[in-house]
C-alpha cells in the first residue's frame, strides 16, 4: 500500500470514529487531554505501519490497542510509582483481548456524550470550544478547521492546545455531568453546534457564501446528539439545521453566484431534509414543554419550507414566532429579522420603522445586516437615493465577497432608470 493510500485510510477511519476512539481512551486513562494526544500518536504510527503492512482487519481496534500501549509508555515515563501505570501494566500482562475492553458497546454512547460535554465545557472560550469539538468529536484536521474559519493553521493549533491545557488545569473529569449540571452544559454543546452550522450556512468571510461541508458536520453532530441526549431543544436544533440546509441546493446558481430566497427555485429544495426537519420539530413539540430558541427558529424555517413562494408564506405567524423568540433571547438581530417579517406582513413602512428604531439605539453598528435590510425596505418604498446610500454602507461593512456581490447588484439595479 502506498503512503497516500495509507493516509486516506487513516483519515477515513479517524473522520468516522474519532469520537469513539478518543472517548474510549479517555475512559481508559481518565485523562481527556492525554487521550487526544494518544489518539494522535496512534494515527501517526498507523500512517507508517499501514503503508507497509496494509490496513488491519479491525482498524479501530488497532488504533485503540496502539493508543493503550502508548498510555502505558507515558505513565512509565511519568513515574514508576504511578498507580495508573501499575494498573495499566497489570492489564497488559494479563493479555486482555486487545481493544475489546476499551471499545465496549455499552460504554460507547456515554463516551461520545462525555466527549461532547468536555469539548464544549463552559470553562473554555467560544473559539476554543468550536475548535476542540471539530477536532476531537468531528475528526476534522486543524488545516480543515483553519480553512473553514479563515484563520491560520497555527491559530487553530494554539486554540486546541490551550483548550486541552485549560481542561487539565481545571481537572475536568471525563464523565457525563451530573443531572443538575446537564441543562447548562447541554446548552453549551448546542450553542457550539449552532455556531458551526451558522458559519457553514452563512460564511462570515471569504469568497464563498456557504461552507456546505462545515454545515454538514454540524448536522451530523446534531443527529448524534439527538440519540445521546434526546431532549426537546436538541431536536429543535436538528430541525432548524435540516430545514435550513434543505434550501442549500437552490442558494447558488449554475455560476456559483448567490440566489436570494425570493428568487430560489423551490423545486431544488431537498425534500428529504424538509421531512427530517419537520419530524424533528414534531418531536420537540410533542414533549409538551414549549419550544426553546432553536425550536422557535425551526418553526420559522418550517413556515418557509411549506410555502410555495415567499409571498405565500404565513408572515403573520412568522412575526409572532419572532416576537416569542425576542422575548426568550432578546437580540438586535432577532429584532431585525422581526422587522423583515413585519415588512412582509404589513408593508415596508412598518418594517422600516422597526429597523430605524434599532439604528437609533446604536445597535448593529458594525454589521452589514441593518443597512442591507434598510436598503431593501427603502427601495420598496421608492426612496431610491436613500436605498442606494444604505446599500453602499452595507457593502462597506460586508466581509463576505459573495454577499458583497449581491449587494452591489442591487445598487446597480437602483441606478437603472
Amino acid at each position: 500500500m502506498s503512503s497516500n493510500e495509507a493516509r486516506a485510510a487513516v483519515e477515513a477511519v479517524w473522520r468516522m470514529e474519532s469520537a469513539r476512539i478518543v472517548g474510549a481512551l479517555a475512559r481508559y486513562t481518565g485523562d481527556f487531554p492525554l487521550a487526544e494526544d494518544l489518539a494522535q500518536e496512534a494515527l501517526a504510527e498507523a500512517l507508517v505501519t499501514w503503508s507497509v503492512n496494509g490496513v488491519p482487519a479491525e482498524p479501530v481496534g488497532w488504533l485503540l490497542t496502539t493508543g493503550r500501549r502508548r498510555a502505558v509508555d507515558t505513565f512509565r515515563r511519568r513515574a514508576a510509582r504511578d498507580e495508573k501505570y501499575a494498573l495499566l501494566a497489570r492489564d497488559l500482562s494479563e493479555e486482555l483481548p486487545g481493544a475489546d475492553s476499551l471499545f465496549s458497546p455499552d460504554a460507547i454512547d456515554d463516551d461520545v456524550l462525555a466527549l461532547m460535554f468536555i469539548s464544549c465545557h463552559p470553562v473554555l472560550s467560544k473559539e476554543a470550544r468550536i475548535a476542540l469539538t471539530l477536532r476531537v468529536v468531528g475528526g476534522m484536521g486543524t488545516d480543515e478547521i483553519a480553512k473553514a474559519f479563515l484563520v491560520p493553521v497555527p491559530t487553530i493549533q494554539a486554540r486546541v492546545t490551550r483548550a486541552k491545557k485549560t481542561l487539565a488545569a481545571a481537572h475536568i473529569p471525563f464523565a457525563v455531568p451530573e443531572t443538575r449540571e446537564v441543562p447548562e452544559r447541554l446548552g453549551s454543546v448546542l450553542q457550539v453546534i449552532y455556531l458551526i452550522f451558522t458559519e457553514g450556512s452563512f460564511a462570515s468571510g471569504g469568497d464563498s457564501w456557504m461552507r456546505v461541508d462545515l454545515a454538514g458536520e454540524a448536522r451530523r453532530l446534531g443527529r448524534v446528539l439527538t440519540r445521546l441526549a434526546p431532549e426537546p431543544e436538541v431536536f429543535g436544533l436538528l430541525a432548524l439545521m435540516e430545514l435550513t440546509a434543505a434550501r442549500f441546493p437552490a442558494r447558488l446558481d449554475t455560476s456559483g453566484r448567490p440566489v436570494l430566497l425570493e428568487d430560489q427555485d423551490r423545486r431544488l429544495w431537498d425534500q428529504s431534509a424538509i421531512r427530517r426537519g419537520r419530524a424533528a420539530l414534531a418531536r420537540a413539540v410533542a414533549a409538551g414543554r414549549g419550544l426553546g430558541a432553536y425550536g422557535l427558529q425551526a418553526s420559522i424555517a418550517e413556515c418557509h419550507a411549506v410555502a410555495r413562494s415567499v409571498a405565500e408564506a404565513d408572515w403573520q405567524r412568522i412575526v409572532i414566532l419572532y416576537e416569542a423568540l425576542g422575548r426568550l433571547v432578546p437580540s438586535p438581530v432577532v429584532e431585525l429579522n422581526r422587522a423583515v417579517a413585519v415588512a412582509m406582513a404589513s408593508g415596508p413602512a412598518a418594517g422600516l420603522e422597526l429597523a430605524d428604531a434599532i439604528r437609533s439605539r446604536g445597535e448593529l453598528k458594525v454589521s452589514h445586516l441593518l443597512p442591507a435590510v434598510r436598503g431593501e425596505m427603502l427601495a420598496r418604498l421608492g426612496r431610491r437615493g436613500e436605498a442606494k446610500s444604505a446599500l453602499q454602507q452595507a457593502v462597506a461593512l460586508c466581509s463576505n465577497a459573495a454577499e458583497r456581490a449581491v449587494l452591489e447588484r442591487k445598487i446597480e439595479e437602483l441606478a437603472r432608470p
